[in-house]
């Protein structure tokens, strides 16, 4: 059963805690994308920004091999995967990633720093991050189509990273205005969810709704306690009951709520269901994964 959320003397938009927003660039669009977004974040909570751009490591290793081939993403064309090139384009895209993040914090004033790393993608930003930080991502990678299946980047990350992590891609159409909030049975994890729902409702100033997936209809109390708790916050929200169902039935509930960005967390049993996959990628908006 979903447990109580009780409601707090913070103020609307101090629920919470600002640790640092860690932004993973790679030089694609869409990273440029959440580029935007962390600093829209860091800017609401004031906290610094630290950039990390990572050499893939296995890529690297790839490049030695002279069978190694890459395919051209508009042409389709294969050619040599060549080490001295793909150490120059590297080389190009950490530069790029660090003007970006640089100009990007300066037109808000805020404070950043780039990382510079070599490994592998998902273990060096895990190695970085901490508890009480904000890491955000663009979905997929060069290598990926929006609104496709999530990146392997992504996946590990939702999964491991001890804070939450902002999975992000380009906000859907207007009609699509709510934060939409995801629970189920996990009591702690389903508090810092409905918080961290309600300080993104803030900043957006946008509605909320939160979905309890259970097998039936809980006590009232429940529904009534996430509704105090958001009155306190100064947000509009709404609790709705959806039946523990395939992920591609909770798809459909978010789809009716107009949901333009996504919390659940990752404890979530949509996250053992075989179709998750099918709910992320078919609602292609934004989503926050949290512990």
């Amino acid at each position: 059963m979903v447990a109580t959320v009780t409601a707090t003397n913070d103020q609307p938009g101090s629920t919470v805690k600002a640790g640092r927003v860690l932004i993973l660039l790679d030089g694609s669009p869409l990273s440029l994308a959440a580029l935007e977004a962390a600093a829209e974040i860091a800017l609401a909570r004031n906290t610094e920004v630290l950039g990390v751009f990572v050499e893939e490591t296995n890529l690297l290793r790839a490049a030695g091999y002279g069978f190694a081939r890459e395919v051209g993403g508009s042409s389709g064309l294969a050619r040599p995967l060549e080490a001295a090139a793909l150490e120059v384009r590297l080389q190009a895209l950490a530069e790029q990633a660090r003007r970006s993040l640089k100009q990007t914090m300066a037109r808000r004033g805020l404070s950043q720093t780039l990382k510079l790393c070599r490994g592998r993608v998902a273990e060096e930003v895990l190695n970085l991050v901490q508890p009480d930080d904000l890491v955000v991502l663009g979905r997929v990678g060069w290598s990926g189509i929006p609104g496709g299946r999530l990146g392997s980047t992504a996946r590990v990350l939702l999964r491991q990273a001890p804070g939450d992590v902002l999975l992000w891609t380009a906000p859907g159409h207007r009609r699509q205005n709510r934060v939409v909030v995801l629970l189920n049975h996990d009591q702690g994890a389903n508090h810092r969810a409905v918080r961290a729902g309600a300080e993104l409702a803030h900043r957006s100033n946008q509605p909320l709704s939160v979905l309890i997936r259970a097998s039936s209809e809980g006590e009232q109390e429940v529904a009534q306690d996430i509704l105090r708790y958001m009155e306190r916050e100064g947000i509009s929200a709404r609790v709705r009951w959806i039946p523990v169902a395939s992920a591609g039935a909770a798809l459909r509930a978010m789809q009716e709520e107009g949901a333009s960005h996504l919390i659940v967390s990752r404890t979530c049993s949509v996250f053992a269901d075989q179709e998750a996959d099918t709910l992320l990628a078919g609602l292609n908006l934004p989503v926050t994964v949290t512990p």
